[in-house]
């Protein structure tokens, strides 16, 4: 055990698995490695959402998308940012990544793009903003084409409350924040996969497959702009690594601390995990409110339930 995760290990006949343990939340993860062996995770299938263009390509995008109330989308390098058409947050915005409908990768430039879009569009909410994508439909993505979904709320989401909550009560009590006892424990360790200025870890604990972390040194959406270039570029290299170990589906969230809140000591991050069982033929239920929040979206109120009995 170390200062921010408990790890046991258990031999079995097929190998070992772990319980994990995220000392800051109390969230847990169980690691089985030998569940590799079963194939699970075959080669992306080619798929497609209909004829092209579909309403977020070129052809489309700026006459049937919705607009923000002054009448206007923002448009930074290919990406363009609107209102989402169907929300389920206070401020809700989609930014479409790219021209393509389907590319085989999507690049750091595009992704700094689209988090510029997502920045401009959240700054001066004032809420709990996080800046999240859902790639291919077995990540949940209702859209093949690439996009982003931003949102901001007066609360904060599940995971994101733990997180600030016991990263506050953390400061308070050591008086460190928790961000620098973590970048200084994980620092050059064998989770550290790349960067120095804006570090990039396998999670200790991950929420899902390969889970990967950027750790930011600041607090709101507001003051993200002059990270976007390293965080987009460590992005690009997260999705090169999953491409490499076969993945080619991922979930991602970037939290934030509501901007008209004092500073009590969290930082923000952003977390990406891969998917498995890339499938063309449906779109899972399962995706970044479900996975990174914790906090699913359902579609029926439990009022209406009782009209399918009739």
């Amino acid at each position: 055990m170390d200062e921010l995760f408990q790890i046991e290990e258990y031999q079995t006949d097929n190998g070992v698995f772990q319980y994990r343990r995220d000392l800051l939340t109390g969230l847990q993860c169980r690691i089985a490695p030998g569940r590799t062996h079963r194939g699970i995770d075959p080669p992306r299938a080619s798929v497609s959402d209909g004829d092209l263009p579909c309403v977020f390509c070129p052809e489309r995008i700026f006459t049937e998308t919705p607009v923000f109330s002054d009448g206007t989308r923002i448009t930074i390098g290919e990406s363009v940012t609107f209102p989402n058409l169907y929300p389920f947050g206070r401020s809700h915005v989609v930014t479409v990544i790219t021209a393509s409908h389907n590319p085989p990768e999507v690049l750091a430039g595009q992704i700094e793009d689209a988090l510029y879009g997502q920045i401009a569009a959240l700054s001066g909410d004032g809420g709990y903003a996080s800046c999240n994508w859902n790639s291919l439909p077995s990540a949940g993505a209702s859209m093949l084409h690439p996009h982003m979904q931003g949102i901001a709320d007066a609360l904060p989401t599940v995971h994101a409350g733990i997180a600030i909550e016991r990263s506050e009560n953390f400061f308070s009590k050591t008086g460190r924040m928790c961000r620098d006892c973590l970048v200084e424990q994980e620092m050059g360790g064998p989770r550290h996969l790349f960067g120095e200025e804006l570090p990039f870890f396998a999670h200790a604990v991950p929420l899902g497959e390969k889970e990967v972390r950027a750790y930011l040194p600041v607090r709101t959406v507001d003051e993200l702009e002059p990270w976007c270039g390293l965080l987009a570029e460590g992005i690009g290299r997260v999705l090169s690594l999953y491409r490499r170990a076969g993945h080619y589906a991922f979930n991602m969230a970037l939290f934030c601390d509501a901007a008209n809140r004092p500073d009590g000591g969290f930082r923000a991050f952003c977390s990406l995990i891969a998917r498995i069982n890339p499938g063309p033929a449906a779109m899972s239920d399962s995706a970044f409110m479900e996975r990174m929040h914790l906090e699913p979206v359902v579609l029926t109120l439990p009022e209406d339930v009782g009209n399918f009995l009739q």
